[in-house]
């Protein structure tokens, strides 16, 4: 157990979930103090092999700023899989992005005070090849705050995106901003399934119990889906999915 990048002693495992249902795909026990990225390469071949014997249906991968590297991108390039990586800006300005965003971009005015800038694809070489890899992006000019407030200066945020997608650039910034979903099946397993915190000092000991924890949190999905298909309680809205509380209660 080590210190957590929330200031607790924990773990920091690795998920991948599959489908809008949110099947638990691959699991990887990690301390700690891991940063996300080391050993993501070889969590995302293990979790392509899985995914490819579920299914022969095109794959999207969809990973946060945290996984903002070449190499992820090489690993999907290779296997001719399309993804969504959320750039890591590190150094760059938003001052910056909004010079190229005019330049480039489609802008629209959502609302009094504020400006949305969507647009540009680029291309960059990945092992001496030249392989077209849009670089999406969203730019906010606010004059006015939410509040009404007008600003002396001008606010702007800016978000990107690499994406092998050929798809409007709103709609993958739709896409990716779906990955919030993921943040409600880690809820169901941390609270519903009691794995917040793992109940052994033993590193190896705790990494099994996750393990049987995710299998079970896949025997609990498979029951949720069953139930949309019966008709004994009838929902209010047509619903994708259930908590698996609902299950379990």
């Amino acid at each position: 157990m080590e210190r957590t990048y929330k200031g607790c002693d924990g773990y920091a495992p690795m998920f991948a979930y599959i489908g809008q249902e949110g099947y638990c795909l691959n699991v990887e026990m990690r301390k700690g103090r891991v940063h996300c990225q080391n050993g993501t390469p070889d969590f995302i071949r293990k979790t392509l092999q899985s995914a490819k014997k579920l299914t022969d249906k095109p794959l999207l991968f969809r990973l946060d700023s945290g996984n903002d590297s070449r190499d992820n991108i090489v690993i999907f390039l290779e296997n001719e899989t399309n993804f969504i990586i959320k750039r890591n800006p590190r150094k760059e300005k938003a001052e910056d992005w909004l010079e190229i965003a005019q330049k480039h971009g489609m802008c629209c005015e959502e609302q009094e005070g504020k400006k949305v800038y969507l647009g540009h694809p680029t291309t960059i070489e990945v092992n001496g090849r030249q392989r077209t890899i849009r670089k999406v992006f969203k730019v906010i000019e606010r004059t006015i705050s939410r509040d009404g407030q007008i600003f002396l200066i001008p606010a702007y945020e800016f978000e990107t995106y690499w994406t092998t997608l050929n798809v409007p650039s709103n709609v993958i910034i739709s896409l990716y901003h779906d990955h919030g979903t993921c943040e409600q099946f880690h809820s169901e397993i941390k609270s519903e399934l009691d794995l917040e915190r793992l109940p052994s000092g033993k590193y190896e000991t705790n990494g099994l119990i996750l393990h049987f924890g995710v299998f079970a949190y896949n025997l609990f999905r498979m029951i949720v889906q069953e139930s949309l298909k019966e008709q004994d309680a009838p929902l209010k809205k047509k619903a994708a999915r259930r908590r698996i509380r609902t299950v379990i209660q």
